[in-house]
């Protein structure tokens, strides 16, 4: 099952009380599928993973996993700090029906480049499941750098990567690893429709959350070279791809989800977004369904 297009990192929906809200999870699911995405990813990082316990992790994934019925991929978010739990945590996803394992950087204890490869292998090997790899170093306090990458590109269970650091630089030292078995995913919204028209298969999208079918449009315009009809698009977006980072994700993204009536805030330690910003979410927010309409037509 190919890695490519739009690709939605889904935010988990709580009740006011903080309790998991599976009406709302399932109106998310079903936004997702009418809008065409391309793949999703359930109890990563924009889903408060580290907040889910094993109950809820594992419903959320069945339920995505029934919605999608094996007609997309559905990536499970398993990276952890040990190697050991991350094999563990896989597997779980495995037996849940996860397509593919979305596995960041091993937070917070910072490996060596070869202690990361000796990681993505061991989880490769014994997870049970095709394995993305996920860099986002402003979160985890490591780098998965392209030598490493390289190394690790030619597995046969190891099938992308997601980086989410928006450097043409890193871009570029990643594409001439690409091949038809292993895929390179934008993880950064705002740099998205540039990573694609220079040749990155997809994006794995925050703002597709709320905007699933304007996102798969940019991508769209983005896979087939129209350039300049992509750069539009992205202009047209770049209020949402700007408003997500006004705090730490999921805070902006879940505000938004809250003005069109799926789920209520966060769990702690996040916070829902700071009142400045209110009022450019009731804004963004009001937009949404015109913006959805467009990308329709």
């Amino acid at each position: 099952m190919s890695i490519t297009g739009l690709i939605t990192a889904l935010a988990t929906p709580f009740r006011e009380d903080g309790a998991l809200d599976p009406d709302a999870w399932q109106r998310l699911l079903a936004l997702q599928r009418q809008a065409g995405v391309q793949g999703v990813v359930v109890a990563g990082s924009t889903g408060e993973a580290a907040t889910l316990s094993d109950e809820e992790y594992d419903s959320l994934l069945r339920s995505a996993v029934s919605t999608f019925g094996g007609k997309i991929p559905v990536m499970a978010g398993t990276g952890l700090s040990g190697t050991a739990k991350t094999i563990a945590l896989t597997r779980r996803a495995a037996a849940n029906g996860a397509t593919h394992a979305l596995v960041v950087t091993p937070p917070y204890v910072r490996p060596t480049q070869e202690g990361l490869r000796q990681h993505y292998l061991a989880v490769a090997e014994q997870g049970g499941l095709p394995v993305v790899l996920y860099n986002v170093p402003g979160r985890t306090g490591c780098d998965l750098l392209p030598e490493t990458v390289a190394q690790l590109a030619t597995h046969p269970n190891i099938v992308g990567i997601k980086e989410a650091v928006g450097d043409m630089a890193r871009l570029k030292a990643l594409l001439e690893l690409r091949s038809d078995t292993f895929a390179l995913l934008s993880g950064d919204d705002g740099t998205a429709a540039r990573s694609i028209l220079a040749g990155a298969d997809g994006l794995v999208s925050v703002g597709s959350n709320v905007l699933p079918g304007a996102y798969r449009t940019l991508c769209d315009l983005a896979r087939a070279g129209r350039h300049e009809a992509a750069e539009s698009w992205d202009a047209r977006l770049q209020p949402y791809h700007d408003f997500c980072g006004v705090e730490s994700n999921p805070i902006p993204v879940k505000a938004l989800l809250q003005r069109i009536g799926i789920g209520h805030g966060l769990r702690l330690p996040l916070l829902p977004l700071s009142a400045p910003h209110h009022a450019a979410a009731d804004h963004l927010a009001a937009d949404v369904g015109a913006l959805e309409e467009l990308s329709s037509r």
